[in-house]
This record gives C-alpha cells, structure tokens and sequence, in this order.
C-alpha cells in the first residue's frame, strides 16, 4: 500500500538550529514516537529500533535511514526501511525543505511511503490516520525541543545537564 504525505511547520528557531536539530541523534530520539534507538552510522545515516501501535497491530520495527541531497541548511532527501516482524514492513523517503519565516523558520516536509503486510490489510483510512498522528506528535516534540529557551547553570563546573525529559 502507498501513501504519500506533506506539511508545514513554523518554528521560532533559526534555519542553522533547525538543520543541525534535524541532524542531531540526541534530539530526534526524543521526538521519533516510539524511539527505543537511534544511533548514528558511519555513512552519516542512523539505525533505529522503535515500537509502533497502528490500529489493532502493535510492533517493534528496527531499520536504517539515510540522508542524502544535502543542501544544508536549506533541504536534505531521507530514506528510511523498517522490518516489523509478522506486522509488516516500511519503507520510504521524504524531501524536507527550510527557509526563513518570520525571524524563525518554516519547515516543509512531503513524504512517500510504502507499507506491506498487516499493516497494509489494515487499511487506508486507519494508515493515513495513524501516520497524520505520528507526523504530528514528531513536530510537536520536535518544535518543543528547537524552540526551548536555554537553561542558564551557573554552577562553578558546570556539567552536562541532560535533557529533562
């Protein structure tokens, strides 16, 4: 089954903070929904293990991504497969653009997927539906994360903080 998505999103943060959020593991592993993994791969792609719930079928998909076309920080291609086991399989890619917007930046994504197995007998509605409630929890975590304002520490050693999530 195919499917294909698009959005908009305005941020606060610069087009640089964005970019460089969009490329950092850290920060996407805390906005990937279902994220267990993420690290980064020595071709400059990640290898991810998360669990998702669509409908009535829940599963543990592990695969990579890559990243290519880089225009940075304007736009990058990503192409990602995911094995689920007896639910099924992912694969796909998606053309995410940046630009400035009103002393921030607008980030504009259009994706292209194919799934198969359970998850493909499960339906159009039910997939659309789920994957429009993925793409948003992601930019919600994902805007909360660029758009945070920095905790000042002024601690004498100062030491990494964490992310307080």
């Amino acid at each position: 089954m195919a499917m294909t998505m698009g959005g908009e999103v305005a941020l606060k943060a610069s087009r640089e903070v964005v970019w460089s959020s969009l490329n950092d593991p850290a920060v996407l592993r805390q906005c990937i929904p279902g994220c267990e993994e993420l690290e980064e791969t020595e071709d400059g792609g990640f290898r991810a293990v998360a669990r998702i719930r669509v409908g009535p079928v829940s599963a543990r998909f592990r695969g990579k991504v890559t990243l290519s076309d880089l225009d940075p920080p304007n736009s990058y291609r990503i192409t990602g497969e995911g094995d689920g086991g007896v639910a099924g399989f992912a694969r796909g890619g998606a053309r995410v653009t940046l630009s400035e917007q009103n002393g921030g930046s607008c980030l504009v994504y259009e994706v292209e997927a194919v799934i198969g197995g359970k998850l493909a007998q499960l339906g159009q509605r039910l997939i659309n539906s789920a994957a429009r409630k993925l793409a948003d929890e992601f930019f919600a975590k994902f805007a909360a994360a660029v758009d945070a304002e920095p905790v000042l520490d002024h601690r004498a050693d100062p030491a990494p903080s964490g992310t307080g999530a």
